[in-house]
């Protein structure tokens, strides 16, 4: 490969990374499977049930935890239905052999996300979840455990994805607010950068659409594959404003899709992730998915500021959210060069432009 600059690789660097070796894909490359600055990873043939959720630590693969931990094989060469409460973990088509100078990153994609189902990268001697230290060579797994609808998945299926990092990317405070200036990162009153863009809660709304929705818990089963093929009511309650209130209660273990207040840029440069504000405001955890391609709400590529979709899960207790409360923020990362294709520019980007949204499974 070509020498790097420090940062996210972009989409054609990550090609690079295939071509060179250091990424094993084990099958042909789908068409669309990597995005501007992160790759989509597939599940392979089988599923294991396992007893609980693990990490290898230093000196033991995944494969030996599995066999101590497996309760079933399940083929997902023709399909099979993963149910709730459930922990699976399921090897990957993909397979790394990173030079010494690149590590990589994991999270759910955003449809995953917003189906609550909950996945995480696993690797060998691993001590961290979604985190692949630089130089790792070896196979990759998926955890999976859906929390609210039982998922149908196959061979192939793509519900996680990897951004891969040359040296230090993240932008401090003062870089973002120079970002802010001369790219405007964010809609609305000058922001205050506290590491990161925080990002606040909108539960007024415009009109008589819906502020949010809530999860319908005893649901059909949903195909991770299968685009705008559900009726949303069949599987969400709407949450709507009232006039007068401007609060939402979080019940315990309940699952709300809302949206952030402000829209966000992310600039061609530079790639985003969502990370909780502070485990301290409140027990709750928000955004499962947690990359933000560059692209994401640039005018270039059909959007003019884009909303944040925020996965939202109150924990224990009940807990209310009030409008313009702080919930995220978002961290900014540069790009090691930029990226030939932005995210929108058709490459089955199902969120630019985006206000309140469901995964690309329901009916609009």
């Amino acid at each position: 490969m070509a020498e790097l600059n420090q940062g996210i690789l972009a989409r054609h660097q990550i090609h690079d990374l295939v071509t060179a070796g250091a990424i094993q894909i084990g099958a042909t490359l789908d068409p669309d499977q990597i995005q501007p600055a992160s790759l989509d990873l597939r599940l392979g043939s089988v599923a294991y049930r396992v007893r609980a959720s693990f990490l290898p630590g230093p000196d033991l693969s995944v494969e030996t935890k599995i066999r101590h931990l497996k309760l079933h094989e399940i083929d997902l060469t023709p399909g099979a239905v993963l149910e709730t409460g459930c922990v699976y973990i399921v090897p990957l088509i993909e397979s790394l052999r990173l030079p010494a100078e690149i590590a990589a990153a994991a999270n759910p994609k955003s449809s995953t996300g917003r189906l609550d189902v909950f996945t995480r990268v696993i690797v060998d001697q691993g001590r961290a979840f979604d985190t692949i230290p630089a130089g790792y060579h070896g196979p990759l797994f998926l955890e999976i455990s859906p929390r609210t609808f039982p998922v149908l998945v196959r061979s192939g299926s793509r519900l996680s994805q990897m951004r891969f990092r040359h040296g230090e990317a993240r932008l401090s405070d003062e870089a973002l607010a120079e970002l802010h200036r001369t790219q405007i990162i964010v809609s609305g009153a000058e922001p205050q950068f506290n590491g990161g863009l925080p990002l606040s809660i909108d539960l007024i709304g415009t009109g008589e659409a819906p502020i949010g929705y809530r999860a319908r818990r005893h649901s059909a089963v949903i195909d991770v594959d299968a685009k705008a093929a559900l009726d949303v009511l069949d599987f969400w309650d709407p949450i709507v404003a009232r006039p007068g209130h401007s609060s939402l209660i979080l019940d315990p273990d309940e699952f709300y899709i809302l949206v952030s207040r402000e829209a966000v840029h992310v600039p061609p440069t530079h790639a985003a992730e969502m990370v909780p504000y502070d485990p301290l405001v409140g027990e709750f955890r928000v955004h499962y998915a947690g990359f933000f391609d560059p692209g994401f709400g640039h005018a270039a590529a059909g959007g003019a500021g884009s909303r944040a979709v925020l996965e939202v899960r109150s924990h224990e207790v009940p807990f209310i959210l009030d409008h313009g409360q702080i919930i995220g923020r978002l961290v900014y990362e540069r790009l090691a060069d930029v990226p030939d294709q932005l995210y929108g520019q058709g490459i089955g980007s199902n969120y630019q432009a985006q206000g309140l949204k469901l995964s690309k499974h329901f009916r609009v």
